[in-house]
């Protein structure tokens, strides 16, 4: 199969084994229809049923599946992440493995990025057939999502996505945690700030249960609130910490100051005063001298810890491959 291909489809996937050659058979009758060069490659993570078997499977029979697996389950995220270090299509797109996302919609997301020059474009489930329980904690994600970063998406989860090439290459390397809720903003902040959004059909699960639980909801607030700090001061840790402890130390020390003058404006006047630690002020100003040092001097710390850190990652260690040529691939 040659390095450079029209069209990646990357689906990972957890425990999905009875719908894998339904979607198979589903993503091949769209691409051979539309005559696109492609690959389908599944990511496995760390599947307890018999995923990995029809990976293998589909692979033997046809030689444009690849598959990897990893030796645990490290989460979306991490699956996402060693697909994209591996992908060879110009294009990448993203779906689920439980069939509520449709190959239908390949096609159309494919022409978005190569006619209409988007560098991501986002499908939006605008028609959904989930409980009231996933769905309302979703729009409230996505509404903050929105506000904090800034991309104007309605649905920032919807994990059928299309990307250009050079999008995920760039930012692989930077994900970690659970991120994959949050890759527009990712990518926006990387620099690809051409970011387009499609309505795409959802169909309700068809096999096994759903993994979404309040805990996943939970995590994805907490992600877009430590991206978008990470994005801004992750490289310069003391533009935070220091401007915050500089403000704080400059209002401990006004206080300080404003109680020793004080002070000594009494004893001047020989008017009885009481001592300064019985003004609450004097705790305040204490307070905000020792913060205002403890913050900045995090700041300090942080800036050492960044340049220690450059360039070193993590790798999720891979326990098999299917439809891969090369002997190793890095993740």
């Amino acid at each position: 199969m040659p390095e450079s291909l029209q069209l990646t489809v990357l689906i990972p996937l957890y425990n999905e084994d009875e719908s894998l050659p339904e979607l198979h058979d589903w993503i091949v009758r769209v691409v051979t229809e539309h005559h696109f060069t492609y690959e389908i490659l599944f990511v496995d993570d760390g599947s307890t049923d018999d995923s990995w078997a029809v990976i293998d499977r589909l692979a033997r029979t046809n030689s444009a599946v690849r598959g990897i697996r990893f030796n645990r389950n490290y989460g979306k995220t991490a699956a996402l992440q060693a697909g994209f270090q591996a992908v060879r299509g110009q294009v990448v797109i993203t779906m689920d493995a439980d069939l509520q996302d449709s190959p239908d919609e390949i096609p159309e997301l494919y022409r978005m990025i190569t006619e209409e020059k988007y560098d991501l474009v986002s499908g939006w489930k605008q028609k959904r057939y989930d409980p009231i329980t996933k769905t309302l904690p979703t729009k409230l994600f996505n509404s903050v999502s929105r506000w904090i970063s800034g991309v104007q998406l309605h649905d920032f989860n919807c994990g059928l996505k299309a990307y250009r090439q050079k999008v995920v290459k760039t930012i692989a390397p930077t994900l970690y945690g659970d991120m994959h809720r949050n890759l527009p903003i990712v990518a926006n902040w990387n620099g690809f700030g051409r970011i387009g959004e499609k309505v795409v059909q959802h169909r309700a699960r068809k096999y096994g249960t759903t993994k979404f639980g309040l805990e996943r909801f939970v995590n994805g607030f907490l992600d877009v609130l430590v991206i978008g700090f990470v994005q801004k001061f992750s490289k310069r840790p003391m533009h935070f910490f220091g401007t915050f402890g500089t403000l704080s130390f400059f209002v401990g020390t006004v206080l300080a100051l404003w109680l020793i003058v004080d002070k000594l404006i009494n004893i001047a006047q020989g008017v009885k005063f009481r001592n300064a630690t019985d003004n609450p002020l004097f705790y305040f100003g204490l307070v905000a001298i020792i913060l205002g040092v403890q913050l900045f001097l995090a700041g300090f710390l942080g800036e050492m810890l960044v340049r220690q850190s450059l360039g070193k990652s993590v790798d999720m260690q891979i326990a098999e491959r299917v439809g891969f040529s090369e002997h190793k691939v890095s993740v």
